[in-house]
């Protein structure tokens, strides 16, 4: 099966050319991507990965690069994040559309990030929501649910790994009696 998504490295010298990595990304087996080096200091990596899941295409690119750029440091693996044109696209529908689900609809995911002009969930809570519809369900494969699962849990835990640690949830929420604790740690 192919899995279509993209890994952002940060490099070991943020001030060198980029280009200086293209070969051997190609020699080591990312002959499978389109390479964005636009933002300095990082480089970014389009696949079209050939796997038997995602989690082992993901995998798969991710040691390719390293051995390639043995110091790069995973900055964000997507899809992950989506607004409603996003959205939009993914279902076929008009950002209007997702608007009225978002703003009326109980079942629609509620928003990782509700801002005052931009609105932002996980890919996969949409294409969950999306599967379950009577509406949209042919619009989301099982692959591309499958592969938004990895990038979240990955973006997740890159998130976390970087925070110091004495920061803690379970602290936080035991401090407060929040109900929310039994979401993070049921999941």
């Amino acid at each position: 099966m192919s899995y279509e998504f993209t890994v952002t490295f940060s490099l070991p010298n943020a001030g060198g050319d980029p280009e200086r990595y293209l070969d051997a990304l190609f020699e080591a087996g990312c002959d499978d991507a389109l390479v964005g080096i636009g933002q300095a200091g990082l480089i970014a990596l389009d696949f079209e990965r050939e796997a038997a899941d995602a989690v082992e295409a993901v995998r798969s690119a991710i040691a390719d690069v390293r051995r390639a750029i043995p110091d790069a440091e995973i900055v964000e693996v997507s899809p992950d994040l989506v607004g409603m044109t996003d959205i939009a696209r993914l279902l076929g529908c008009s950002r209007q559309n997702v608007r009225k689900y978002a703003l009326s609809t109980t079942t629609f995911p509620k928003p990782l990030h509700a801002g005052d002009s931009l609105l932002l969930w996980h890919l996969v809570d949409i294409a969950s929501w999306a599967e379950k519809s009577k509406k949209y369900h042919n619009r989301v494969g099982p692959r591309l649910l499958e592969l938004a699962a990895v990038t979240c849990r990955m973006n997740l835990e890159l998130q976390l790994a970087r925070l110091p640690s004495d920061v803690l949830v379970r602290d936080v929420f035991s401090k407060v009696g929040d109900n929310d604790k039994e979401a993070v740690y049921d999941t």
